[in-house]
């Protein structure tokens, strides 16, 4: 007896299909006249269609279960298809690779795009042009600086790199005050979680506040309560008195 399992079948092309549509493309590829091999690629196309209802909405819907056809042959059926038939070198072709950018960074706090702005600095002509520049990019420096060191920065280390990284072509005065920050952003990754820790926050306090004011209409109605049954109490002492007149 023999047994047919998985493992000795062919692989498929495309499991999402399943067995017996490829089983279906090979019988068809057998089929010497190309009418009736014709007549069957578009019984079998339209299962295609009925097995994958999610392709539909997908654009040119009847184009991608062509291409299919042909892959599932393994672009060996010979069918009239409506619509330009696919080659394997087509199908298959590998991305190219994306280059991957290889800076080699003098300061890494700083960054890359510090050093963009002190090249295109160092390319002005004009002197006060040159100068304000020079500042600016010193101040991006020490925003930079204090977002990745929760040390205080020194003006006199930010104007000291930085001409360092302009090897000498842009200075500053020893003396110069940059910008003073008072805050420190925080680093990419941890924006998020305080966003979501305000707003938790937010929703406690408004919380705390219904159940504050649930709990003082509560009470007031038990005072209220309380004043009705004291004069209940009264009226009915007052009627079992026997020497009322």
């Amino acid at each position: 007896m023999n047994f047919d399992y998985n493992s000795t079948r062919s692989n498929l092309i495309l499991a999402e299909y399943g067995r017996n549509v490829q089983n279906m493309v090979d019988h068809i590829c057998t089929i010497p006249e190309k009418e009736e091999r014709n007549r069957l690629a578009q019984v079998v196309i339209d299962m295609m269609g009925v097995l994958n209802p999610h392709l539909r909405d997908v654009s040119d819907f009847k184009h991608k279960l062509w291409d299919h056809l042909y892959i599932i042959s393994d672009f060996k059926i010979d069918v009239d298809s409506p619509y330009p038939i696919p080659t394997k070198e087509a199908i298959n072709v590998k991305p190219q690779p994306i280059p991957y950018p290889q800076h080699r960074i003098r300061f890494k706090h700083y960054g890359h795009i510090v050093e963009q702005m002190i090249e295109k600095a160092k390319g002005v002509s004009n002197e006060d042009v040159k100068q304000r520049m020079t500042l600016s990019v010193a101040n991006f420096m020490k925003m930079a600086y204090i977002t990745w060191n929760k040390d205080s920065v020194n003006d006199l280390q930010i104007i000291e790199d930085l001409k360092e990284l302009s090897k000498g072509a842009l200075s500053l005065p020893q003396d110069t005050v940059l910008t003073k920050l008072d805050f420190r952003t925080p680093p990419p990754g941890s924006r998020g979680k305080t966003q979501v820790t305000a707003s938790s926050n937010q929703k406690s306090n408004q919380n705390n506040k219904r159940q504050s004011s649930s709990n003082n209409n509560n009470g007031g109605r038990r005072k209220m309560g309380g004043a009705s049954n004291n004069n209940n109490n009264n009226r009915k002492s007052y009627q079992s008195n026997p020497y009322k007149k």
